[in-house]
């Protein structure tokens, strides 16, 4: 049995119901997961993907619940190295996602968040957001692992 979407993007912490219970998902259990949530999205990750789906935004391609182990991230253009995650009330101020999005620049990966309520009552708004962010830093094609960080982003 899958968690509750309500509970999260799913990966990196220990949860009842995943494979070796007390521990962090296999592979396995975050590809599966990944699928589930691909066929359940939120409304809001439903009307983002409309927008960002088929290279509709600025060109760029856009994967939907891709696993980036050991978690998953609801949108990532692999190019730009952009992940774009919207979110519930459950996220505020929340330490777990602070971890993840830690994580993930370590990686090389820039984060934007957006609430729920803004993708649903503004996607035009969310939208521009987005399309600024790719065209503020256009990467050449990555070869050899991920990019160094920013410099801002340096710590």
């Amino acid at each position: 049995m899958l968690p509750s979407p309500i509970s999260g993007e799913g990966g990196a912490r220990p949860r009842s119901g995943w494979e070796g219970e007390g521990r962090f998902p296999t592979r396995k259990a975050l590809l599966a997961r990944a699928k589930w949530m691909r066929t359940h999205p939120t409304e809001a990750e439903r009307r983002l993907w409309t927008l960002l789906r088929d290279r509709r935004l600025a060109t760029f391609k856009f994967r939907r619940q891709q696993v980036i182990e050991p978690y998953i991230v609801d949108f990532v253009c692999f190019e730009q190295r952009l992940i774009i995650e919207t979110d519930g009330s459950q996220h505020a101020e929340s330490e777990a996602d602070a971890a993840r999005d830690a994580f993930l620049r370590r990686r090389g990966f820039r984060v934007l968040r957006f609430w729920n309520n803004d993708v649903l009552g503004d996607a035009e708004a969310v939208a521009t957001a987005i399309a600024a962010a790719l065209r503020s830093l256009t990467l050449p094609p990555l070869r050899g692992g991920p990019l160094p960080l920013p410099k801002w982003e340096r710590g």
